[in-house]
């Protein structure tokens, strides 16, 4: 059975902090809903980044764990992970984003591993499962980096931000994958 711990637990990664979301991250996250990769490769995006801050900070329901990717130096919002949690079935499913100053500098696979082990570790999950749109091959970089090799297609499995279905990749971690 998964256990979520009750509030969010920060990981330090060096050069990067995965930490808790909080209301002054509220401008670059309303900054970065505002780039067009991630409004076309991301579920639809809240207008309210307050809300979205709020909730990504709420670990109580044992759902979710996530976190606000940000710079150890000066704490600039970089982008965002978490794991949708299956505690019944010990599966979760891991999503993430970067702005796009962040892209293309290892700051998304660094985070989606970060995120994966505490997963693995600390929740108790023996799957966790990374689905991203076909289109985005950028996606498909990061999960093969992080570990997460492609199991298949699904087919018209996703509405994006277009609000058109995806074909998308389905990858996938287990916790006894080296």
């Amino acid at each position: 059975m998964a256990d979520v711990p009750p509030v969010v637990v920060p990981i330090d990664l060096g050069d990067l902090v995965l930490r808790a979301p909080v209301d002054a991250d509220a401008p670059a996250i309303a900054a970065a809903f505002a780039d067009p990769a991630l409004r076309q490769w991301s579920p639809p995006v809240h207008d309210d980044a307050l809300t979205w801050l709020r909730d990504r900070a709420d670990w109580s329901a044992g759902a979710r764990v996530g976190w606000v990717v940000a710079a150890a130096d000066g704490d600039q919002v970089l982008g965002s992970v978490s794991i949708r949690v299956d505690g019944a079935l010990d599966h979760g499913m891991i999503g993430y984003w970067t702005v796009p100053a962040a892209r293309g500098r290892g700051v998304a696979t660094r985070s989606v591993r970060a995120a994966a082990r505490f997963g693995f570790d600390v929740v108790g999950l023996h799957r966790i499962e990374l689905c991203h749109a076909v289109g985005n091959p950028g996606s498909c970089r990061v999960a093969e980096a992080a570990g997460f090799p492609l199991e298949g297609v699904m087919r018209e499995a996703y509405t994006y931000g277009d609000g058109r279905r995806h074909d998308e990749h389905l990858h996938a971690r287990l916790r006894t994958d080296s």
